[in-house]
């Protein structure tokens, strides 16, 4: 008896963030390194080297917009296609600017993640991808030990019904708030046709959101890629979900998140 051959997908990395919480680093978070040298921002083995060697087999664009040349450089033993992003609106802009990239692509798998969670292993990716054999779209899940301020799963049996943000859920009642036990780790796969037909109707739902530009705050439309989530199962079609470890899926969203996700890295590379 045969293995069964690895799944295939497109996969659409998110990379162009300037991560504004690592204080005192300039460049595009994705490049900071897994193996610190002269400082936690200095080293070799940037995130997105090893998100790229964990994706499955399949066309690979990687979403630029902060210190792009850069990452078109870090990443150039890779055959890999580069989206810009011309503003940074969000997930969901995001992922609207790879609807060409998604067009011209195949095979009908697609995966969405982020250039900043380096440890999420190849094996995670192919369970998401196998849960389209019988859903339509699948979140990455985790349970966390302290729930913080993440977006909850809201379910119905095995079937998850939206995405709901910590401002919402913390007003939940205790009852209702018991009920909702995974976290969204922000990684996910999708059947590329069924993505594309939904295109439109995210780029229809901006949000208003206010952010600090330098000395002022300034209103600017953001799209949620959690939003598809919602439109899709509100249409009654089947949404999945696959759990990780909360290890496995830690994105790099401050110094302590970094040192973390560099103490790990290394505790995996002396277990080989």
């Amino acid at each position: 008896m045969t293995d069964s051959p690895a799944p295939q997908a497109l996969s659409i990395v998110f990379a162009a963030g300037k991560g504004t919480r690592m204080l005192g680093y300039a460049g595009n978070k994705t490049l900071l390194p897994l193996i610190p040298r002269v400082s936690a921002y200095e080293g070799d083995h940037p995130l997105l080297l090893e998100v790229l060697k964990n994706l499955p087999p399949g066309p690979v664009g990687i979403v630029v917009h902060h210190c792009a040349a850069d990452v078109e450089r870090a990443t150039g033993d890779f055959a890999v296609a580069y989206i810009p992003q011309a503003t940074t609106n969000g997930t969901g802009g995001a992922l609207l600017a790879a609807r060409s990239f998604l067009e011209a692509g195949s095979p009908d798998a697609a995966i969405i993640t982020m250039g900043d969670v380096p440890l999420i292993r190849r094996e995670t990716y192919e369970k998401l991808i196998r849960k389209l054999d019988e859903r339509k779209l699948a979140v990455l899940a985790f349970e966390p030990r302290d729930r913080a301020q993440y977006g909850m799963l809201e379910m119905d049996g095995e079937r998850v019904l939206r995405i709901v943000e910590w401002k919402y859920w913390h007003a939940y009642s205790p009852d209702l708030q018991a009920k909702l036990r995974y976290c969204n780790a922000g990684v996910y796969a999708a059947q590329r046709s069924v993505l594309l037909d939904y295109l439109d109707r995210l780029a229809g739902q901006p949000h208003p959101v206010r952010k600090q530009q330098g000395d002022r705050w300034v209103t600017i439309e953001e799209y949620f890629l959690t939003d598809l989530v919602e439109l899709m199962s509100n249409d009654g079609l089947p949404i999945g979900w696959v759990l990780a470890q909360e290890e496995e899926v830690t994105g790099v969203d401050t110094p302590e998140a970094l040192h973390a996700v560099q103490m790990r890295y290394q505790q995996y590379i002396e277990c080989q």
